[in-house]
């Protein structure tokens, strides 16, 4: 045999031995439930546990196939995935994100991804596979899984919150998106929430307690960062649509795609009101997301965002005690209502400079306008024998729109394996405000408004200048494998410029104003790690909360205010047990106050504000996961709490006399201040049943003083909600799928919140059960 065949037949040979040996399996990792791609994920040999790659930031990886039978997927906050090859070349893998794991990746802790067990505070996530099962119509039905939250439904996307506080109205909390507040400092609204697209949402993180050292103000009693989704990879979409029992209607759709460099992602839902359970509550609600992404190069990404929120609602107020209990809904009035237009958008610049160093920096912009005739600002006008005289109320209108801009960089060092975070914000937001006086008329007999007149007087016509200014460092440093030591500060400066639009001699202020407040607001935390999902954490955190622009300029209001300083102390831990199906965390806090801004009852029934010397909220928080097997998982979070008055009282009128009483409340647990919170879920999700789900939760509200006096109570509430749905996974309907929720299983009557005054006690009700059915198709392509 001549030497050329005698290669030629060698290379024919082991051709297939060469062929074997060089095979590939290519792939995507998404999220199953965003479709977003997933990086960092481990592939493994299961055979013998060697890593083989790791996915990049499109979440694609490419492994030799030689020995490899199945590969395992592994990434923290998600299920692990073991696949199977079947001698495909290329496949696209969907990891499920976990429910029950401790150590997801969080991003608000630092404005940096990190794991869990990194970050020295409290802070808990809804993630996505959450969002998808609860189906839920309202934020309030997520946001109250989370330990040591309760979020007030006060109907038609409307809330209040109470997370290490009494249930309040007060600016003690902080909302953003994507890490940007979505109102400016002295803007605060309680009800904000409802200018958030739920559809759009892909993950939900709340920090407990004050977050100063990164967040700045208002994060009292804690921050709640909404998460938006991205682009999927592919393209993938899904519509849906649900209804109630109560003529609740709504829909949603998004979808997006990725391709080369550009990722685009659209979102929203249209949701209806008619004729529902409890009178004159018709709302309309438009909300939308739009998000791009263009990555320059590996280590470049630019991504722009635009959020749009529309809500119209009708507001019947709160109900007396006679026709709460009578479960007679009827409003005493039918002519007050809300109107919100909130448009954000902001474009967000990230570069890595290498493993150890990378910088963002963001402009944001917003436009918002909140119009309304509130009913709670119906008052009647009595003599000093407490008869009738008149009514009247006011329309308002609040607008603002922000220029600003968030700039971060993070620089990770040798000397002991630290980590140095600085940061500037500055936020410019010119607003304006008015308040119109009307004469309301009663029919007193049968205690109903009839309507108004505008008198053409103002209340209030101002503008502000409002500018805030901020800097911030947070260093981490790592003197032992287990241990983290996290060290910050915060400097803010809050300046409000007001001109008054009122002429000189009919305000009680000045023409022109200026009110400056700022902070040095230190934190300092650690965390131990014991390994196997074991560890320990403790902080001292310094928060504040500056006057709003509507407490110090509102003609309602009769005193000044001074800013509130908070100093909270906590400590906590998680843990593992019974061979990882039960997970553990426990936190416990020490919030102590000075100059907490206190909602005042007046003698007419309406609302100001004013500083109490000192409170003291006290509590533990904790939360249990246990799955023993795949397919059946239980939750159980819960809140033990004393709010307590250390330094407060107020001034009474007694209208027989007229004279004026000062009562102290010192040692008095505060008003709307439960004192046990809970909330459990178990959810079954049957193997023989591919797509199948069935979850029962019971929230629980204990008993609370609602009068500072401490002499009223309300008893609080237990209730049960049961959720079960359906996707198909496979065949002809793939994609497909509907889902059954029932609230209030046991139709029990309650009230969400309940406000005590001198003439009774108003209730804010909840509704009784509510069915709610939707459909739902989705589709995928990577």
């Amino acid at each position: 045999m001549k030497t050329p065949t005698l290669i030629l037949y060698i290379i024919l040979c082991f051709a297939p031995a060469i062929a074997f040996g060089q095979s590939s399996l290519r792939g995507t990792v998404t999220d199953a439930r965003t479709n977003e791609a997933v990086a960092g994920v481990m592939i493994s040999n299961t055979a013998d546990g060697k890593l083989l790659t790791t996915t990049n930031a499109k979440g694609k990886f490419t492994i030799q196939t030689n020995n490899v039978k199945t590969i395992r997927l592994s990434m923290i906050g998600f299920a692990d995935n073991i696949y199977t090859l079947n001698g495909t070349e290329s496949v696209d893998i969907a990891l499920e994100p976990s429910t029950i794991d401790l150590q997801q990746v969080v991003i608000s802790a630092s404005r940096e991804r990190q794991a869990r067990q990194d970050a020295p505070i409290a802070i808990s996530k809804i993630n996505a596979t959450q969002i998808h099962d609860t189906k839920a119509t309202a934020l309030y039905q997520l946001l109250n899984k989370v330990t040591g939250v309760y979020m007030v439904d006060l109907g038609n996307e409307q809330h209040t919150m109470a997370i290490r506080q009494p249930i309040t109205y007060n600016a003690l909390y902080l909302y953003m998106e994507d890490g940007l507040p979505i109102r400016p400092t002295g803007i605060f609204n309680h009800n904000s929430l409802y200018e958030i697209n739920m559809s759009g949402v892909r993950d939900i993180e709340v920090i407990k307690g004050p977050a100063s050292s990164l967040y700045g103000s208002n994060a009292i009693g804690g921050a709640i960062n909404f998460i938006t989704q991205g682009p999927p990879a592919g393209y993938a979409g899904n519509v849906s649509v649900q209804g109630d029992n109560y003529h609740y209607r709504r829909v949603d759709a998004d979808g997006g795609f990725s391709t080369g460099k550009f990722g685009l992602y659209v979102g929203g839902y249209i949701a209806k009101q008619r004729d529902g359970w409890q009178d004159y509550t018709n709302f309309d609600k438009y909300s939308g997301n739009f998000k791009t992404t263009y990555d320059f190069d590996n280590a470049t990404r630019l991504t722009t965002s635009v959020a749009y929120n529309y809500l119209n609602t009708q507001t019947p107020g709160s109900l007396d005690s006679a026709k709460f209990y009578s479960r007679t809904y009827g409003a005493n009035q039918r002519f007050t209502y809300r109107k919100v237009k909130a448009f954000r958008a902001n474009t967000k610049l990230e570069h890595t400079w290498n493993a150890q160093s990378s910088t963002f920096l963001t402009l944001f912009y917003r436009n918002n306008s909140t119009a309304q005739l509130p009913s709670y600002y119906i008052s009647d006008v009595r003599d000093n024998a407490g008869n009738y005289v008149s009514s009247n109320g006011q329309q308002n209108d609040q607008s603002f729109h922000s220029l600003g801009l968030l700039a971060q960089h993070r620089q990770d060092l040798d000397f002991l394996h630290s980590r140095l975070i600085v940061g500037v914000y500055a936020d410019n937001s010119p607003s304006s405000y008015y308040a119109k006086f009307l004469n309301i008329q009663k029919d007193v007999a049968n205690n109903f408004y009839t309507g108004y007149t505008p008198t053409g007087n103002y209340i209030d016509n101002y503008r502000i200048k409002l500018f805030n200014t901020a800097a911030y460092a947070q260093y981490e440093i790592k003197p032992a494998e287990p241990l983290r030591i996290v060290m910050g500060l915060r400097y803010d400066r809050i300046h409000y410029n007001f001109t008054n639009g009122i002429a000189p001699g009919s305000t009680k202020y000045k023409q022109q104003e200026t009110n400056d407040f700022n902070i040095v607001a230190p934190k300092l935390g650690l965390t131990y790690n014991f390994g196997n999902n074991k560890g320990l954490y403790a902080n001292y955190s310094v928060g504040f909360q500056p006057p709003e622009t509507g407490d110090l300029y509102s003609a309602r209001q009769l005193t000044p205010l001074k800013q509130a300083t908070f100093n909270n102390y906590e400590a906590g831990g998680w843990f593992t047990a019974m061979n990882k199906k039960m997970y553990l965390e426990i936190t416990f806090y020490d919030l102590e106050g000075r100059n907490e801004i206190i909602n005042q009852l007046l003698p007419d029934n309406t609302t100001q504000n004013q500083n109490a010397g000192a409170t003291r909220h006290r509590g533990v928080e904790y939360s249990v996961a246990y799955a023993p097997v795949n397919e059946l998982s239980f939750r159980f979070s819960g809140t033990n709490a004393r709010h307590t008055y250390i330094d407060y009282s107020e001034v009474t009128t007694n209208y027989s006399t007229g004279a004026n009483t000062v009562k102290v409340y010192n040692g008095n647990r505060m008003n709307n201040a439960p004192n046990w919170i809970a909330n459990s879920e178990i959810t079954y999700k049957p193997a023989y049943i591919n797509g199948f789900r069935i979850a029962g939760e019971w929230q629980h509200i204990a008993s609370y003083f609602t009068n500072p006096a401490n002499t009223k109570t309300y008893a609080g509430y237990d209730i049960f909600n049961l959720r079960t749905g359906f996707d198909v996974k496979n065949g002809p309907l793939q994609g497909a799928g509907m889902w059954f929720n029932v609230l209030n299983l046991t139709n029990k009557l309650y009230a969400t919140t309940v406000i005590s005054n001198q003439y009774g006690d108003t209730y804010n009700a909840a509704p009784p059960r509510v069915y709610t059915l939707g459909i739902s198709y989705s589709f995928a392509k990577h």
